[in-house]
């Protein structure tokens, strides 16, 4: 049967891990930390400044922020725009993610 990957003799690269509020996880090369948590079974990784509600990917193509993470300690990064790179850490953001500037 031939198949795109057959066509082109591609095969995946190695998996590489990150983690994400301490849970590691396994991620492809190319992958963005969206897809990382997608497959991972999470689909919400930030709060709502106001009421708390969770939030996770909700346009895909960086256009509506909704998919705020915290990635190695950078506050406000678009998932579904971030490549997975190996070793990171990824935590949940609650609410603007810059909680040392709270008033």
């Amino acid at each position: 049967m031939r198949s795109p990957r057959s066509l082109v003799g591609g095969s995946p690269a190695a998996a590489h891990a990150i983690t994400f509020d301490g849970r590691e996880l396994p991620a492809l090369p190319g992958q963005s930390v969206a897809a990382v948590l997608w497959g991972a079974g999470i689909l919400a990784w930030r709060t709502t400044r106001e009421g708390g509600a969770p939030r996770g990917a909700f346009c895909g193509i960086g256009s509506c922020y909704d998919c705020l993470v915290t990635v190695n300690g950078r506050p406000n990064q678009r998932a579904c725009l971030v490549p997975a790179r190996p070793g990171d850490s990824v935590t949940t953001q609650e609410g603007t993610g810059r909680a040392e500037l709270a008033v």
